[in-house]
């Protein structure tokens, strides 16, 4: 591992910075939040709409809205050391990613890989531009960490598949123009075969979107239904019977995680600046010395996770493959989430229990509350801490299988 920057990666440190700077859109200064672009771009409110606009032009320009792609599909073709280095300042500022995560991160490399050059040309641009927002239908109400025991059928039909079943935890379909999926094509094959690649316009006759209101009042995820959805046979990727490789497909970008760790020390860094400053008044810090000793193993903690992640793209920039290294950083990662928002709300005691961000009593706006709340299922998204501890004994380790 090497914690210096060489000179060209100065440099282009300095052309990251340098873009938000003169380019990242007034909404997204005040907000600092990293999830707010897909919302934007579908919103009712001017304001946002031109944000997301404005941002993706910015963007666009550079070739960073997919900085991972390789530059003939409209990236640029970014070294792993430079994608960790633009998704580290970019995280310092809280400047949103300019398109769907599933888009940019998941369909478009699979298209990239497995698609025609008609899919690609009439997707792949549109990702780009933030046309279009993408969804992943992969879960099913039985088939989560298990997923080739999905269920939901395609039969052909003609020059099409009639599909019907159920996803659930598509997350941003609510405000996703498209979805990908994977659907059974031969029930009578081994669970991980006959299995197709779908992709389908989520304005399909047949496809309903319902929202799963989360005990924090988020509506991000939903359960998708199918019900005799006519989709063309030109939107199925790959081969027949063959999609649960396809769909395990992505370009080899960069994914340290460094996004969440920057993330989580600027959480640490605005606890305690409000803390002992502006709100020292609803605060236990300077009664309680406990609690000065549990913000302190949290900053540790989160210098932890940035040498993890520091560790997985020093892997990748070297061309080698991270595999458990990847799941010690997401399992450290996401109870870190969790114990970060823990500490927020102890901080403030009583207070914390106001919910209402624009109450005035409550501290942050009710940040560490409404985190507490929201960072329940991040053991659970993305792989649970079961699977990935799985990974770590068996891959890392070398234990055998129970």
């Amino acid at each position: 591992m090497d914690w210096l920057d060489t000179a060209a990666q100065a440099g282009f440190r300095d052309e990251v910075r340098s873009l938000i700077q003169s380019g990242l859109p007034e909404r997204y200064r005040r907000s600092g939040s990293v999830n707010r672009w897909q919302s934007d771009r579908a919103s009712e409110d001017p304001e946002a709409r031109s944000a997301a606009l404005e941002w993706s032009r910015v963007l666009g320009e550079k070739g960073w809205i997919a900085p991972h792609w390789p530059v003939e599909y409209g990236g640029a073709g970014m070294t792993p050391m430079e994608q960790f280095i633009f998704n580290e300042e970019m995280a310092k500022a809280g400047a949103p990613l300019a398109a769907s995560i599933h888009g940019v991160a998941m369909i478009g490399p699979t298209l990239i890989v497995h698609g025609t050059k008609e899919q690609q040309e009439e997707h792949l641009p549109k990702i780009l531009t933030g046309e279009v927002v993408w969804a992943q239908g992969y879960s099913e109400p039985g088939a989560g960490s298990d997923l080739a025991s999905l269920q939901l059928r395609a039969v052909r039909d003609g020059d099409e598949y009639v599909v019907n079943g159920q996803k659930i935890w598509t997350s941003g379909a609510n405000t996703a123009d498209w979805v990908f999926l994977l659907a059974r094509t031969n029930p009578d094959a081994p669970k991980h075969r006959g299995i197709s690649f779908l992709v389908a316009d989520l304005k399909t006759p047949g496809i309903s979107v319902r929202p799963i209101v989360s005990m924090g009042w988020g509506d991000d995820l939903n359960e998708t239904f199918f019900e005799d959805v006519h989709i063309p046979a030109g939107n199925r990727v790959g081969e027949e019977d063959r999609g649960w490789y396809v769909g395990m497909t992505l370009l080899d970008f960069e994914r340290s995680g460094i996004s969440s760790a920057v993330g989580t020390q600027r959480d640490i860094d605005h606890l305690v600046e409000y803390a002992t400053g502006e709100g020292r008044a609803v605060s236990r810090t300077h009664t309680t010395p406990t609690i000065r000793a549990e913000i302190a193993d949290r900053a540790i903690e989160c210098e932890v996770s940035y040498q993890f992640s520091l560790r997985i793209v020093s892997i990748q920039n070297a061309g080698q493959v991270p595999n458990h290294e990847a799941s010690c950083a997401k399992l450290f990662n996401s109870e870190l989430t969790q114990r970060i928002a823990r500490t927020g709300t102890k901080v403030f005691g009583l207070y914390a229990n106001l919910w209402d961000s624009t109450d005035p009593r409550a501290p942050m706006n009710a940040r560490h509350t409404h985190s507490y709340v929201n960072s329940i299922p991040s053991t659970i998204a993305g792989g649970s801490s079961e699977i990935q501890r799985g990974i770590i004994a068996t891959r890392g380790l070398g234990l055998p299988r129970g």
